[in-house]
């Protein structure tokens, strides 16, 4: 199958930096490098999770260099960072891609996300605060007016988020990174497996669970975190049926 680019790289959308001298470049140390690097590397994920670019599009270096306004060298290491957090694929003699993650790989990312996500909510139960919920709140606001508004950048960012901050109220830095990295795979699986999944529906869904916590009803928010990462899941074409014999055996091209 052709890869095709469903959206601009100009969708990265670097933050502005003023341009440096030759000079200036000249004397560019490491730890700049290294943040240049992970502008690359921040820039790419959040544009995946926000739908900006699609599995299977292609980032040629050179105009993600000149989009960044650093070197190719950088703009290699950073690709090679997204390839080994699989959000990337890197092909002899073709280039690097967004990542197109496979149905298996799919069920396997959210089996894994179940079973840390349960768990955290099932600590964070017995260790949330008034203030904590509060700020919960205030989230699933803003949720809800991006629901409302049809901002799909917004609302799928926020809703993704919403996992990530309770993972930050465990207070576990270990935990909060493995789900980033997890959400930003269910970002890719969901490009390209998501049928007619309610955004409505999920925000709601966020909703009863903050409400358990709020209650500190442990049991409660395990089983609508459960539920809730299952619908998800369930609302993913991960089973496509073809009928047509003529469509399942046509080359593609």
């Amino acid at each position: 199958m052709p890869r095709t680019a469903a959206a601009p790289l100009q969708a990265l959308k670097p933050a502005p930096s003023r341009r440096r001298s030759a000079g200036a470049a000249a004397r560019a140390t490491p730890e700049a490098d290294t943040s240049a690097t992970q502008r690359i590397v921040d820039a790419i994920t959040t544009a995946i999770v926000e739908r900006r670019l699609m599995p299977g599009t292609k980032l040629a270096e050179q105009k993600i260099a000149d989009l960044f306004k650093v070197s190719r060298t950088l703009v290699r290491q950073a690709l090679n960072q997204l390839s080994r957090d699989r959000l990337v694929t890197l092909e002899p003699a073709r280039g690097a891609f967004v990542a197109r993650p496979g149905v298996q790989e799919a069920r396997q990312v959210f089996e894994v996300r179940q079973m840390l996500e349960t768990a955290m909510v099932r600590k964070l139960c017995a260790v949330i605060t008034d203030a904590q919920i509060a700020e919960l709140r205030a989230h699933l606001r803003a949720e809800r007016e991006a629901v409302l508004r049809t901002d799909v950048p917004g609302r799928t960012r926020l809703l993704a988020d919403f996992h990530m901050i309770l993972a930050r109220m465990v207070g576990n830095e270990v935990l909060a990174q493995l789900l980033t990295d997890l959400l930003s795979r269910s970002s890719l699986i969901s490009l390209m497996y998501q049928s007619s999944h309610s955004a409505e529906h999920s925000q709601a869904e966020h909703v009863a669970l903050v409400d358990a916590l709020e209650r500190r009803d442990a049991r409660a928010a395990v089983k609508l975190l459960d539920a809730h990462l299952r619908n998800v899941e369930r609302n993913l074409r991960l089973n496509p049926r073809v009928h047509d014999l003529d469509a399942a055996l046509r080359p593609a091209g």
